[in-house]
């Protein structure tokens, strides 16, 4: 065998590459190590890094010392054959689909070679999974000497869509105000982020009107149901519960027209009551009460019962033959006033909806105001006044009277549905 020794090896000009022998050629390095000319290495005997292949695996398959890979158990669980270990060798696996909690990758040693001193199989079935192992010596076998059992990943937030999209910094807030479809197409990497807020209000009820020949007034239409979740409420009176975790799914959604109720998410509110036109009769019960038209009481709110309350009641009859004012989503009716509503800042700005309806005036005194919120005013006896609430607050209609024909009262106000969740950071 010839051999020659030299310090360095140079090309013959500073621009060049050395090549040593040709295509297919092998030179073999003392201590075992293999490099060939296509530039595959064997043989190092790996102390601490390893070359990861970056096709991921799927199937069972054997490893190559000094290799890493990726592996995706999303379609089932498969296994890793290792090769016949010498000390300094390694392998590294990863959980590629952070699956293996469901379909775990299992770890098989060659022959009578162990795994962390036992010759057996391991799987691996933590999500997220990670880990790095060491051929130390025949002893111990493979040890494993990085394990990360945390998975960091990008950031991500609920995408949806349905009704009409409007932002307050990092939340998306989607309003309805007729029927539609909550779609949710991918959730948040952090579950606290799967939650949304909620505001959903019934529609508001009619107020009435005198009769031909009738004197007093008659009731205004209470407020829709009024429901929403602590995130977003920003005022009394109700208290509110915590939000929903929704699931990528589509949730429909319904928005009650006037005298009709609204979901969404699971949540219902009820349709405010309507207000009485017969004399000496109670409005009808609802999300707020519909106001009486010179009733013996009051009409009932928050019907059907939900915790915290949905409503209030209307006032009951009220002085001088004036029709009473429906039941707000803040207050009761007062006397022939509708009952304030209630504000929330869902949005990013704090507005005041569902208010009650006024009650019906009569020839001598003028009728109720309608309650904060959109409560619809009342209209004096013969005038009619202008009794309709604000659009899409659920706020109730204004009552009217009429001594000398025919009198409708204000139709009350469709309901809405606003969700709001965090879709940025």
């Amino acid at each position: 065998m010839s051999e020659i020794k030299v310090n360095k090896i140079s090309p013959r000009v500073a621009c060049g590459t050395t090549t040593l022998g040709d295509s297919g050629d092998t030179f073999t390095i003392p201590a075992g190590v293999s490099i060939t000319n296509s530039g595959t290495a064997s043989g190092f005997g790996s102390t601490g890094e390893v070359s990861w292949v970056t096709t991921k695996k799927t199937a069972t398959f054997t490893a190559t010392a000094g290799e890493g890979y990726f592996c995706d158990t999303s379609s089932s669980a498969f296994t890793i054959n290792l090769p016949a270990g010498t000390a300094g060798n390694s392998f590294a696996v990863a959980d590629y689909t952070n699956t293996f909690q469901t379909n775990g990758l299992t770890i098989s040693p060659n022959g009578s070679q162990k795994i962390g001193g036992v010759n057996a199989d391991v799987t691996l079935t933590t999500e997220g999974q990670s880990a790095y192992f060491v051929y130390v010596d025949d002893t111990e076998g493979w040890k494993n000497v990085i394990d990360s059992t945390s998975n960091i990943t990008g950031t991500t937030y609920i995408t949806a869509t349905g009704g009409t999209p409007s932002q307050d910094g990092d939340f998306e807030i989607r309003t309805f105000t007729g029927p539609g479809t909550f779609a949710v197409s991918g959730l948040a990497s952090n579950p606290v982020n799967n939650v949304v807020d909620y505001l959903v209000i019934g529609g508001g009820g009619n107020g009435a009107g005198g009769s031909s020949g009738d004197p007093q007034g008659g009731g205004g239409g209470g407020a829709g149901g009024f429901r929403t979740s602590a995130c977003t409420y920003s005022g009394p009176p109700l208290a509110a519960p915590a939000g929903i975790t929704v699931t990528a799914t589509s949730f429909p959604i319904t928005v009650g027209g006037a005298g009709g109720g609204s979901s969404a998410l699971g949540i219902s509110s009820a349709a405010g009551g309507g207000g009485s036109g017969g004399c000496g009769t109670n409005g009808s019960a609802g999300g707020s009460g519909g106001g009486p038209k010179q009733g013996p009481s009051a009409s009932a709110g928050n019907t059907p019962p939900v915790s915290p309350p949905q409503g209030n009641p209307s006032a009951s009859a009220a002085p001088g033959n004036r029709g009473s004012g429906g039941g707000g989503a803040g207050q009761a009716g007062c006397a022939q006033d509708g009952g304030d509503g209630a504000p929330n800042a869902i949005t990013g700005s704090n507005v005041t909806r569902a208010g009650g309806g006024g009650g019906g005036g009569t020839p001598s005194g003028g009728g109720g105001s309608g309650g904060t919120g959109g409560g619809g005013p009342a209209g004096n006896a013969g005038v009619g006044g202008n009794p309709s609430p604000t659009a899409n607050s659920g706020s109730g209609g204004g009552g009217t009277g009429n001594n000398f024909g025919p009198g409708g009262g204000g139709t009350g106000s469709s309901g809405i549905v606003i969700i709001r969740y965090k879709f940025q950071n």
